[in-house]
C-alpha cells in the first residue's frame, strides 16, 4: 500500500518515519520531495582505465551551490534530507516529472530499503545534448512509500546505512 500524504505526516510527527530537514512544501500527495544537496562525486577518469566490480573505484569530490552536467555525462549528488525508514516501511526514488522533462534521469538503483538511514545517493544523468545547470535546495526527486504486510524479518543494516555525503559504489565489498 502507497502512503497517503496524511499518513506521511501522521509517521514523521510521531516520529516513526524521519526526514530532516523538511517543509511543509514537500509532503505531496503520495510522496515527498527530496531536494538536491552540495556535495558530489564523479569517476576520476583521467586516472581510471577501466571500472570493475571488485576493485573500490577513484571519484573526484567536490562540494560546490552549483553543478553543471555536461551532455551524456554521470554524477553523484546527495540530497539535502536524512532519513530514517522504520523497518516496516520501505520507498521508492522517483524522478521529477519536471525534471525528466528536460533529459536528466534521476535514480538510487529506485529503491531504499525498509531500516536505511542516511542521506540518499542519487545517480544522475544527463540525456540531453545540452549542459544541465542544478542548484543545491533545489526539489529533484521524489520518495514513494510503501507499507510492508509485516516487519522486515532482516531489515537493512548494510554498507551503506547512515551514509552522509554523495557515496561511491561499494560493490567491490560484495561477498
Amino acid at each position: 500500500m502507497i502512503l497517503s500524504d496524511g499518513t506521511i505526516k501522521k509517521m514523521i510527527a510521531s516520529g516513526e518515519l524521519k526526514i530532516d530537514p523538511l517543509t511543509e512544501e514537500q509532503i505531496q500527495p503520495a510522496s515527498v520531495d527530496l531536494r538536491l544537496g552540495r556535495h558530489f562525486l564523479k569517476v576520476d577518469e583521467n586516472t581510471v582505465e577501466s571500472m570493475t566490480l571488485d576493485k573500490e573505484i577513484k571519484y573526484v569530490e567536490f562540494t560546490c551551490d552549483e553543478v553543471i552536467i555536461p551532455p551524456n555525462s554521470f554524477l553523484l549528488a546527495t540530497t539535502m534530507e536524512y532519513i530514517k525508514l522504520p523497518d516496516n516501511l520501505t520507498a521508492f526514488v522517483e524522478g521529477r516529472s519536471s525534471i525528466g522533462r528536460i533529459g536528466l534521469f534521476i535514480q538510487n538503483a529506485g529503491w531504499v530499503d525498509p531500516g536505511f538511514e542516511g542521506e540518499i545517493t542519487l545517480e544522475l544523468y544527463n540525456a540531453n545534448r545540452l549542459p544541465i545547470k542544478l542548484t543545491a535546495g533545489r526539489r529533484l526527486c521524489q520518495l514513494v512509500f510503501a507499507q510492508l504486510d509485516e516487519v522486515a524479518l532482516n531489515p537493512y543494516r548494510g554498507k551503506y546505512q547512515k551514509q552522509k555525503r554523495a557515496t561511491g559504489s561499494r560493490v567491490y565489498l560484495d561477498k
